[in-house]
């Protein structure tokens, strides 16, 4: 491919991300053979969960950064989806790479997979997956913490051999490819653990705690439970939150929401025993989830696009926005639940703007509007961030969630940002 654009172009053209996900290990391991196995040159950790695993990956990636501010020691960031640009997904020492290294490694990636025998190209995820582990031996990255796309047992990220694993909370969330109980999408989660690989888990829901454990004492592999540590003196505002993890660390975590304050915990027990001190947690940041980008009135973005994730977005605004009018901007794709996500988010906000976001999945705004039984529609989110802006207070607060491609497009927005193919 010429360019970054190009680039960009051909792999949405792979098809979605998830409806074109095809499970299986072969491809992934077809190219990184081809590549040399770029995996293999670097330490690993890798984190698997329904919520919360990319905020923990990018709470371990700012604790490893800290610990190496007077090494020359690379650290490696791998997370998916991307909110503006897909360079986003893969980041060296806290930066995301540039245009032209993601169209380079690109270019590397798609001629191997050119002449591969293989099946079919390899889906946007695996791709973006090789092109992360060539960047990072390319760019000589130590630590690499890797996020798992969906699920774990065959995710294309599971070919790693981690130093040490972590699962975040597991809910319900891709249940036409996970299974539709807790315990099926534990058993898909649980893939990750390796024999003689370490494992942290954050506190689970019973169901999925009991795979965890099952799995963990089948591999006799040593794990460190978020929920066997007390949390001390915990202090929580509308922007982090302040504890101590009792005998082990002080912690000051940047992200708002009490959901954070687990997911801190799991990233805290991660880089312990990787024998790091956790307090480079304070340097986290983590764009688009519960994040203020502009004041009076106060605009918060947070892509909840599960019931968990609306649930942690419903108790942080009950928290600290009860006494202000809610605005809420909504969008969703037509594969989530949206019934339940409704009547958890929706009773919070005076004023509902339903509108869609740039995927072929997306919901049209009218049919939200029927299934709220109240609201107004706008016909993109630009015209839906004027709609509120215009109207609200500035006491009042607009809540922009639903769909990360809302999030991300609001965002570019916001920022005055667009991505360089004009999509």
């Amino acid at each position: 491919m010429s360019s970054y654009p190009d680039s960009v172009r051909f792999l949405y053209a792979l098809g979605n991300e998830i409806k074109s996900v095809k499970f299986g290990l072969d491809r992934i391991r077809a190219v990184l053979e081809a590549l040399g196995n770029p995996q293999r040159a670097f330490r690993v950790v890798h984190v698997a969960g329904t919520n919360g695993k990319g905020s923990t990956c990018a709470m371990i990636d700012a604790g490893l950064r800290a610990s190496h501010l007077n090494e020359p020691i690379r650290t490696g960031l791998y997370t998916s989806p991307h909110l503006i640009e897909p360079t986003e997904r893969i980041h060296v020492d806290g930066i995301a790479v540039s245009r032209e290294q993601f169209q380079r490694a690109f270019a590397i990636v798609h001629e191997v997979a050119l002449n591969l025998d293989l099946d079919c190209h390899p889906t946007y995820f695996e791709t973006v997956t090789a092109m992360a582990f060539w960047l990072f031996r390319e760019l000589r990255v130590e630590t690499a913490v890797i996020e798992v796309g969906l699920g774990g047992r065959l995710d294309a990220t599971n070919v790693v051999e981690p130093a040490l694993t972590a699962i975040t909370p597991i809910d319900f969330d891709h249940e036409a490819w996970l299974g539709s109980t807790i315990e099926s999408i534990a058993r898909e989660k649980a893939g990750i653990l390796k024999p003689g690989v370490p494992a942290v888990f954050a506190r689970q829901r019973p169901e999925a705690a009991a795979v965890l454990d099952q799995r963990a004492a089948e591999l006799g592999i040593a794990v460190a439970r978020a929920a066997d540590f007390e949390i001390r003196d915990l202090e929580i505002d509308a922007r982090g939150s302040k504890f101590t993890i009792a005998g082990l660390s002080y912690i000051e975590c940047p992200l708002a929401g009490e959901h954070q304050v687990d997911n801190a915990v799991t990233a805290a027990l991660a880089l312990e025993s990787l024998g790091i001190s956790p307090r480079g947690i304070a340097e986290t940041r983590w764009p688009g989830r519960l994040e203020v980008v502009a004041p009076n009135p106060d605009i918060i973005l947070d892509g909840a696009h599960n019931p968990a994730g609306a649930r942690a977005l419903a108790r942080y605004l009950a928290r600290f926005y009860s006494h202000r009018k809610i605005w809420m901007i909504y969008a969703a794709m037509r594969d989530k639940a949206i019934e339940e996500i409704a009547g958890i988010l929706f009773p919070i906000a005076a004023e509902l703007i339903f509108t869609t976001a740039g995927s072929s999945r997306a919901l049209r705004p009218e049919a939200l509007v029927e299934i709220a039984g109240r609201g107004e529609t706008a016909e993109s989110p630009a015209a839906a961030v004027d709609l509120a802006r215009t109207r609200a207070q500035s006491d009042d607060v607009i809540v922009i969630t639903g769909s990360l491609f809302l999030v991300g497009e609001a965002r570019a927005l916001l920022q005055s940002v667009r991505p360089a193919w004009g999509g």
